[in-house]
């Protein structure tokens, strides 16, 4: 099957357009944007630990690239039955920012002013959590899509987080990084690669190439999760006895791949492979019933996996005020 990529021009067309393309409120589970805004942080405790789901803002992506190997009316049942908007998909993006000892960890650095008009707003989300972006001390990149890594820089050039440790995995920076890559996918690809290259070699920006199973900081691991990219990393936070799974783009649909892990989407680069990783952490976050996080679910996207015969299902957190 042709995998369908849609350009920065596409999305920034639905994104435009996805007021109008939506169904009626009453069919569908997203409600009415408010007047002036929402809180957009969300913090809670993970033993002796504390977390911060900070979000970088939102965009829409055509819902033709999403379980593009679904049969169409399996898709459509599907859209229907969760009240999802059926042209266009609505997508946050919820940074895990942890505290944990002397460290202070963010995972992903966002899009900056690089990508889309409705994203980009991590800096300003983490200044009214009261978060200073300057004592950040480790920042984990899960993976070079532009939402994830094209906010490295401010709009000087200047990096996002001066004197943090840089830390992605070793098989997605060589994967970005090899000669003559950009001359070897397809053009609506180009410009992805060509993102990623200036990301990465960011002047003042220093990496630390590491592999599955590396501590970042006590209690703060990587987690190997290849698929949707080639060397995509999740990342697993511990604390005394609780542990919470930050999925990445592991997971970027908290219904379709929940109900139907074997569905991907146009951004994943190893169909197989992404369904592979999100089977095995599926398991593992049920099984071993460890909390999670979705940086594409709804905000904050923190909950929990069950599997009810032989189906999962997430089940969101419960809040405490």
């Amino acid at each position: 099957m042709t995998l369908i990529r849609p350009t920065r021009r596409d999305i920034l067309k639905v994104a435009a357009a996805a007021p109008a393309l939506a169904m009626p409120a009453s069919a569908r589970a997203m409600l009415g944007a408010p007047e002036g805004g929402n809180p957009a942080h969300f913090r809670f405790s993970l033993g002796e630990a504390r977390v911060s789901i900070v979000s970088d803002g939102w965009f829409a992506q055509p819902m033709s690239g999403i379980a593009i190997n679904a049969p169409e009316d399996e898709k459509l049942a599907a859209i229907a039955a969760n009240y999802i908007a059926p042209d266009a998909n609505y997508a946050h993006t919820n940074h895990v920012y942890v505290e944990t000892g002397e460290a202070r960890v963010l995972i992903d650095v966002g899009s900056g002013s690089r990508f889309l008009p409705t994203a980009g707003r991590l800096v300003a989300n983490l200044e009214a959590a009261g978060i200073d972006p300057y004592g950040i001390t480790h920042v984990v990149i899960t993976h070079a899509h532009p939402d994830h890594i094209w906010g490295i820089r401010d709009d000087f050039d200047e990096p996002l987080v001066p004197d943090a440790e840089y830390v992605i995995g070793a098989a997605e920076h060589a994967y970005w990084l090899q000669d003559g890559l950009v001359d070897r996918v397809a053009p609506e690809d180009q410009q992805f690669v060509v993102g990623a290259v200036n990301s990465l070699s960011a002047e003042g920006v220093e990496w630390t190439l590491a592999e599955d199973g590396a501590e970042v900081a006590p209690g703060v691991r990587l987690v190997a999760s290849p698929g949707h990219t080639a060397g995509h990393m999740s990342v697993m936070i511990t604390s005394g006895d609780e542990a919470l799974l930050a999925f990445g783009d592991a997971l970027t649909h908290a219904w379709f791949n929940f109900d139907h892990p074997g569905w991907v989407i146009a951004a994943d680069a190893d169909p197989e492979g992404t369904v592979a990783s999100r089977l095995r952490l599926l398991d593992m976050a049920a099984s071993e019933r460890i909390a999670t996080v979705g940086y594409h679910f709804p905000f904050p996207g923190v909950g929990h996996v069950t599997k009810i015969d032989g189906r999962f299902r997430f089940v969101p957190a419960l809040w405490q005020f």
